[in-house]
């Protein structure tokens, strides 16, 4: 994968770290563009692409077992400034001729760091005593010959080094977790002040760089898009649009699993901030036929996936025309998704699970992907770099398949609506709140098969239940509920069950990821 800063990259080799991702995300931060590649990679593969510093992550292993993963061969003589962070500096001890071991003492968590009288390029500046966020229980006990201790922990004699003539340097801790106070300062003060990187990675570059690629790559043909109106599709188009005009053109399939005005806001206010050609495709009734009477979770993303499919692949044959046809389709593929992925160079052409709805293997485009080395932040913040409105760029991830699968069992008109305005109430009043971007999403799940009990107006009602799902997450991978206000949550709830009559119970799913997933079905 070609970096997208030239020289300007930082490495960062993963162990096995459950951190990996962050130290690139906090490396990013400090405006210096970095790549995440697996510890197996060759040292003479990651010098070919010239980076002006590595980092060598944590990781589970001790550096001493059987097995364990080795430092890279050749990589402390060739040059290059190098951080190792817990594991990886510990690999950098040993390699050099230090001392890890077992001593006894392990550090988890908020432990306090003593930084050691004397010059120090990583903590030049920083308080003498400071928390940082230690998960080891190996510890370097002795340094290599040349490196100066320049930190120590109640566990770790030896926390932090430096040989600044060689530009190495190593710390036991985790300067990347947000519970290290002073823990971006130390990452900067390697980049900046032992490695040299100019701090020159911002969105506009990115934008910049990437609308003179996608010219190069699409030239005068004619591209597609898939718009859902979720953030990941939107910036790509956006990009997109930026750097061929109406060579794109956008098809929005509005299936009619789409929350109450979604579909009215992106053919407003998305055309209106970029003047892309959108087409959108009603649909609604084709997909409540063949949904009808169906409640297996499973079979309800199956159909909605396979209606795509035919909706979609007759919009691009009436968008081709006879003029010779659509030759690339925009996918919003994000740097998380090349990671997890192997972080290989993607696929050529579409298959079936890389796209959108699941397009059919014969249904051949080249990819354009313009967000593939970037994070969520980052794609948020070119989208409004890019003049996007707060109310694209700012949405929670939603499922694909829709409020399909918010509904547990069949999917029919009249409980679509019922769910429509009680996430509608819900959504207004977290905006109201101020809460939109401290919590990862909120799921409103309507229980279509269960009735309960209640009383409104003085008489007995059989409504149904909805369930609230408040949840906090960075990657989705993992995620805890989270604690909204009681306050705003009495009021939530006196507003559904009073403006959805047909609603008169409101629950909290307090479950975290795992043992629950985020959505219901």
């Amino acid at each position: 994968m070609t970096s997208l800063s030239g020289p300007q990259t930082v490495l960062v080799v993963d162990y096995g770290a459950q951190y990996a991702q962050l130290i690139a995300r906090r490396i990013r931060e400090a405006r210096v563009h970095s790549e995440i590649v697996p510890h197996t990679t060759p040292v003479a593969e990651m010098l070919a692409r010239d980076p002006s510093a590595i980092v060598l992550s944590g990781g589970p292993s001790s550096v001493y077992a059987p097995g364990a993963p080795a430092a890279p061969e050749g990589l402390f003589e060739a040059g290059v400034p190098v951080l190792g962070i817990c594991y990886g500096f510990q690999l950098m001890a040993q390699a050099l001729g230090g001392v890890v071991a077992r001593t006894g003492t392990s550090e988890y968590g908020g432990t306090e760091l003593a930084v050691a009288p004397g010059p120090s390029a990583l903590f030049s500046g920083l308080p003498d005593r400071q928390v940082v966020w230690m998960s080891h229980g190996d510890s370097v006990t002795a340094p290599p010959p040349g490196f100066a201790v320049t930190a120590t922990s109640p566990g770790a004699t030896v926390a932090a080094v430096e040989d600044l003539s060689r530009r190495l340097a190593g710390v036991q801790f985790h300067p990347e977790v947000r519970n290290s106070e002073h823990g971006q300062a130390v990452l900067e003060r390697f980049l900046h002040n032992v490695a040299g990187c100019r701090p020159d990675w911002t969105m506009d570059n990115v934008i910049d760089i990437q609308v003179e690629r996608i010219r190069a790559q699409v030239g005068g043909k004619r591209v597609l898009c898939a718009l859902s109106g979720g953030v990941d599709s939107a910036v790509a188009a956006a990009l997109v649009q930026r750097a061929i005009g109406d060579q794109l053109t956008c098809v929005y399939v509005d299936h009619g699993l789409m929350r109450l005005g979604e579909t009215e806001q992106v053919e407003r206010d998305y055309v209106a901030a970029t003047g892309v050609d959108l087409r959108v495709v009603r649909a609604e009734a084709q997909f409540l036929e063949a949904l009808d009477g169906v409640a297996d979770p499973e079979q309800k993303r199956k159909i909605i996936g396979r209606e795509f499919i035919r909706v979609f692949e007759q919009a691009a044959l009436e968008v081709a025309g006879t003029d010779g046809g659509v030759d690339f389709l925009v996918q919003g593929t994000l740097y998380p998704d090349v990671v997890e992925s192997g972080g290989g160079t993607g696929a050529a052409s579409i298959k079936s699970h890389h796209n959108v709805g699941g397009l059919p293997e014969d249904l051949t485009f080249e990819l354009v992907e313009p967000l593939r080395e970037l994070f969520k932040d980052e794609v948020r913040e070119v989208g409004r770099q890019l003049g996007l409105p707060a109310t694209i760029v700012g949405r929670q991830p939603f499922p694909g398949p829709g409020l399909g699968v918010r509904i547990v069992g069949a999917v029919d008109a009249y409980r679509l609506d019922v769910l429509r305005r009680a996430d509608a109430i819900t959504r207004e009043e977290l905006t109201r709140a101020g809460l939109d971007q401290s919590i990862w999403q909120c799921p409103v799940v309507l229980l279509a098969e269960v009735r309960s009990v209640g009383v409104q107006g003085d008489g007995r009602t059989y409504g149904h239940p909805i369930v609230l799902r408040p949840v906090s997450s960075e990657d989705a991978m993992t995620a805890d509920w989270t604690r909204l206000p009681y306050d705003l949550l009495a009021l939530i709830s006196t507003r559904i069950t009073n403006e959805v009559p047909e609603i008169n119970r409101v629950v909290l799913d307090v479950t975290s990821k795992p043992p629950g997933t985020i959505e219901w079905e």
